[in-house]
């Protein structure tokens, strides 16, 4: 009986102790990565981090080969040398059709940054860290969530708010407005502002205070709180750790030609490591190293920025037609490709530089501002193949302005019109006598592999002399010409660029001044849809895509293209809630 009693009280116990079915039921997982045991210790949440900084490197620099470049084609920066393509820009109807690639693979890559930072932001409150670990994982979280939403907004206008981690499916989504979506990106970036550390305290490439005031200064302008720009622009500025480059430094700082403004685009140059004090954010990288974003073993390899690639020209088909004495008629090569010299390495000619971007906003300053040099913007290309030296000795250089009146480009084509094959381009595209030594075939002549065709290059996402320029356009708003001209000019004295009188400044003086500093390694479309400016500016300094008659399929530049479409399949996949399309569209 006594046995029996025994036995009882321990099934009692058992069953008592399962009566809790869910907890019995839960799996922990012991031997693989869930969310459940992903999110435990520091390194857990720096492994996590680390996945933002590959999100804005993937969304901005190489998701794949296009995917980066729709933030300059289409604009009053560069048009697209491949007409008709809808895989860029150069059939806008087909490029901006909600159930295009190009509006969906900038959504979905955008929204996917912002999950990822809303599960750490959870995820960090149920740690055991101390409340100083706590604030910068949010910090640094917020950073590139609202930097996530500052580019929706400009792209898109307003977009459906998603603040908190998503654990299930959900598909009522609705969209805010622009300014509550801009107002949501300034209070994330102020807070990462606030408590995100100095440069100083940071390695290269990570985000700092400094980064988040640029981007805070920004924010400030797109919701026209100008005041407010100038304060968080000058947190930058007045930053001691901070100062424009002014005399040659790097790498390759005894190279002749050569120059500051060059110096800043050679190879490890970005970096505060490198003695660098303009880079406020630079993203890395690296080369054959795994998750370093950069390889010289495939050219189209997700990750290569094919800055060179697409916007150096493809000199290949540039020919010096000549009659033959006998009647006949000869073709003649003056360069030899892919060369990595100032030809422009392997470039392939799809971003061909505006005329008003490559001549026109040069010329008050086309002889002295550094940043027009031929080393920096090419417009004279040295005769590299030694078959043309020796058939036409007199002929070193072709030069795009005043070419040979015989001189063809592409398929017969003559300079007349404008082609991927022989046009001005900035140097910063490419690295000049200094490829990865694995991607020269004949290195003693500089010729490349097919391969080539990668920018091998820290990338600046911001610099220093932009920070001037954001705060020269506030001061411009709060009418006060004379401190923007004096912004401006801290730029244009370094590019030995005649100062500008602040009676001349006005928006499009400071749009040009960009174009002239920061040119191709700008996000332009942002900062043209920021201001609501890209139909406008395009429509003035673009003829290719203002000319209905030169743009894919006949229909050119529209006012509806300031911004975006909402992808269908957003629309499509949000059942229980009506996703509002723009305008237009």
């Amino acid at each position: 009986m006594k046995r029996k009693n025994i036995i009882l009280c321990i099934l009692v116990g058992l069953l008592s102790a399962s009566c809790n079915e869910s907890e019995f039921l839960k799996e922990v997982p012991e031997d693989f990565m869930s969310s459940d045991n992903s999110y435990i210790t520091t390194a857990d949440f720096d492994m996590a981090v680390n996945g933002l900084y590959y999100s804005i490197r993937k969304e901005f620099y190489g998701v794949d080969e296009n995917t980066p470049f729709d933030y300059i084609y289409g604009t009053d920066l560069v048009f697209d040398g491949e007409p008709g393509t809808s895989n860029r820009h150069g059939n806008m109807v087909a490029a901006y059709n909600p159930t295009g690639n190009i509006p969906k693979a900038h959504w979905d890559y955008l929204y996917k940054l912002i999950s990822d930072a809303n599960v750490i932001i959870g995820r960090v409150a149920a740690t055991d860290f101390s409340e100083e670990e706590k604030t910068l994982y949010v910090a640094k979280s917020l950073f590139f969530r609202g930097m996530a939403y500052r580019t929706l907004a400009y792209l898109y206008g307003g977009v459906p708010l998603v603040l908190e981690e998503i654990s299930t499916p959900k598909t009522d989504f609705v969209r805010a407005t622009k300014e509550e979506t801009l107002r949501q990106a300034l209070d994330d970036v102020k807070f990462a502002a606030e408590n995100l550390p100095d440069i100083t305290a940071v390695k290269d490439g990570e985000v700092s205070s400094p980064a988040a005031y640029h981007l805070l200064s920004e924010l400030y302008l797109a919701l026209g709180m100008d005041q407010e720009a100038v304060n968080a622009a000058s947190e930058v500025i007045d930053n001691p750790a901070f100062g424009l480059m002014k005399t040659r430094f790097g790498s390759r700082a005894t190279e002749i030609p050569g120059d500051v403004y060059w110096d800043l685009f050679r190879m490890n140059n970005q970096n505060r490591s490198a003695g660098n004090t303009e880079g406020v954010w630079v993203i890395q990288f690296e080369t054959n190293l795994p998750g370093g974003g950069s390889s010289t073993a495939d050219l189209k390899l997700d990750g290569n920025y094919m800055l060179e690639r697409h916007c150096a020209p493809m000199t290949r088909d540039v020919k010096l037609r000549v009659t033959q004495p006998d009647g006949t008629i000869k073709d003649y090569s003056p360069f030899l490709w892919p060369i990595g010299d100032y030809t422009g390495g392997r470039g392939i000619g799809w971003g061909i530089s505006t005329q008003y971007f490559s001549n026109t906003i040069w010329e008050s300053d086309f002889d002295n501002d550094i940043r027009n040099a031929n080393h920096n913007f090419v417009r004279k290309f040295a005769v590299n193949n030694p078959e043309f030296k020796a058939e036409f000795p007199d002929i070193d250089t072709i030069d795009v302005d005043n070419p040979p009146a015989n001189l063809i480009v592409g398929q017969g084509s003559s300079m007349t019109i404008p082609g991927r094959y022989l046009y001005a381009y900035q140097t910063k595209c490419t690295t000049p006598y200094n490829h990865p030594s694995e991607l020269y075939l004949n290195a003693s002549i500089w010729e490349l592999k097919s391969i080539a065709g990668t920018t091998y290059v820290d990338q600046y996402m911001f610099r220093l002399a932009e920070t001037y320029l954001l705060r020269a356009e506030a001061y411009l708003n709060l009418n006060d010409k004379t401190k923007a001209a004096a912004d401006i000019n801290v730029v244009r004295e370094r590019a030995h660029a005649n100062p500008v009188d602040p009676a001349d400044v006005d928006i499009d003086y400071i749009l040009d001044e960009r174009m002239r500093e920061l040119g191709i390694e700008e996000k332009r479309r942002l900062t043209l849809m920021r201001m609501g400016k890209l139909y406008d500016r395009v429509m003035k300094c673009n003829p290719y895509y203002a000319n209905p008659e030169t743009n894919g399929d006949g229909i050119g530049m529209q006012e509806k293209y300031n911004l975006w479409p909402i992808p269908y399949s957003a629309i499509e996949a949000n059942t229980d809630a009506v996703l509002e399309q723009n305008p237009g569209y």
